[in-house]
């Protein structure tokens, strides 16, 4: 009963709590022995707090026998990525540089989740600092993915994705910069949201006016999403693009009902991407199928989009040098090889270079901004092929299909990276699995600060797929 108590949705825990049919210390006890059993397989944890997370159920469950009032998530244990500080919890960033660090105060997104009833039980793997798509640093080692352990969970938030998939805790925060929620995700069958910027305050974020980094809901499905959303949305004084947002009812939206007539559908299986897996292809079709009987118009993408790897190149790396360059010049540098290469590509690009690529950051919102006034989404894959093999470098060439089609961030997901930087909500759903049991991403977009409409039409797929009586088998 144990095991089917880790692969109940937040929805139907937070129901189960409620009508006192399950305690939250049981679903936590639970949670942390499926942890303790599959952490030497999975490696998706930097840090556990088991007597702490035991403390939070005891407390929940007092509540709850109390009659009090019970908060969105009351009693549903998350483990949140180890970039997003946690208070009195060690969140060191991937980094050996921070091993000891432990927060005084939570992150915005944290706090909130804790407000509304939600337990902390663990800190999920990321690459130092996030600084990639595969999930490995110095500090812990390597996560595998969920469903095979010759594949990378992807990155940079693979522990959150590869904990959620595996049953343990129905929901996680994770972050993405280019990705790195949607493409674990995707790797590991699961639901990543990234949202419009300020939807979800960022509170460490260094440069809150130039952002293109978001924290995030990752879960299994769209409704436990809605509720994450639900959870951490609304303005607070450290982000200035949350100023002034109004959160809209995620919940209600991520009920499966009625259909998408009267939708139009924009789609493109490239995005300007040189070559798909044939099998993501062919999930892909698949998927517009289904979208088409839904009732919603689709009509395919012919105008070439601005190639968006360089310019977010630029964006990325000259703020990671800005971040890091006096950390890897010390004496006592031991910052990952990956993120030193990575840092050192911004040493030639100057202060104009910079500015230049946040023009066409304007461009591509104004060009995303005209195309959504005729169409209310944009479907793409998520990655151009399931997850990679788990010893894949991020400097080498990726294969599709068996040839070699040249470096992983520009092929794999080049679908992810344009939306960190206009800002649009970009959610991803399994659609499918390859020959191989890995999961395929399906990827729709919609529009700005409009996250309702994605859930909604993701509840809607959702719904008429079969994908989450899957499980990997570990």
């Amino acid at each position: 009963m144990s095991d089917e108590l880790c692969f109940l949705s937040a929805a139907t825990l937070r129901d189960k709590i409620s009508k006192k049919e399950v305690s939250p210390v049981e679903v936590m006890s639970a949670v942390l022995a499926r942890a303790e059993r599959l952490q030497p397989v999975l490696n998706c944890f930097i840090t556990l707090v088991p007597e702490m997370a035991i403390d939070g159920a005891r407390r929940a469950e007092e509540a709850v026998m109390k009659g009090e009032t019970l908060g969105l998530l009351h009693g549903i244990p998350f483990a949140a990525k180890d970039l997003v500080n946690t208070s009195g919890v060690r969140t060191t960033f991937g980094s050996l540089h921070h091993d000891d660090n432990v927060p005084k105060e939570d992150a915005v997104s944290a706090a909130r989740m804790k407000a509304a009833g939600a337990i902390l039980f663990g800190k999920t793997t990321t690459p130092e600092f996030g600084h990639k798509a595969l999930t490995d640093a110095p500090l812990f080692g390597r996560t595998r993915n969920a469903w095979s352990a010759n594949h990378t969970s992807g990155g940079s938030s693979g522990g959150a994705a590869v904990a959620v998939a595996a049953g343990i805790g129905p929901i996680g925060i994770a972050t993405d910069g280019g990705g790195s929620t949607r493409i674990p995700a995707s790797a590991n069958g699961m639901v990543g949201l990234k949202q419009s910027n300020g939807v979800i305050p960022h509170s460490q974020v260094a440069d809150a006016f130039g952002n293109y980094t978001y924290v995030t809901p990752m879960t299994r499905d769209v409704m436990d999403t809605a509720l994450m959303l639900q959870a951490m949305a609304g303005p607070h004084p450290s982000d200035p693009w949350s100023i002034g947002t109004v959160p809209q009812d995620y919940v209600g939206a991520a009920r499966a009902e009625g259909d998408l007539k009267g939708r139009r559908i924009l789609y493109s299986a490239t995005l300007g991407n040189r070559m798909v897996a044939k099998e993501v292809r062919a999930a892909f079709e698949r998927a517009l199928g289904k979208l088409r009987e839904l009732g919603a118009e689709l009509v395919e993408l012919t105008e070439t989009l601005p190639d968006m790897e360089p310019i977010w190149k630029v964006i990325n790396h000259t703020t990671w040098r800005a971040r890091f360059d006096e950390l890897i010049r010390r004496e006592d540098n031991r910052v990952s090889p990956s993120l030193v290469r990575q840092v050192a590509m911004a040493e030639s690009w100057t202060g104009a270079d910079y500015q230049r690529a946040m023009f066409q950051r304007t461009d591509l919102f104004r060009t995303m901004q005209r195309l959504f006034e005729e169409f209310d989404y944009l479907v793409t894959p998520t990655l151009s092929r399931t997850a990679l093999p788990i010893d894949q470098d991020l400097f080498e060439p990726i294969a599709i299909d068996g040839v070699e089609i040249g470096e992983l961030r520009r092929n794999w997901f080049p679908y992810t990276m344009p939306f960190n930087i206009t800002g649009h909500p970009a959610l991803t759903l399994c659609n499918g699995y390859d020959a191989a049991s890995l999961p395929i991403g399906l990827h729709i977009v919609g529009r700005f600060r409009d996250e309702a409409s994605v859930l909604r039409a993701a509840a809607l797929y959702e719904a008429s797929e079969s994908w989450l009586d899957r499980r990997p088998s570990l």
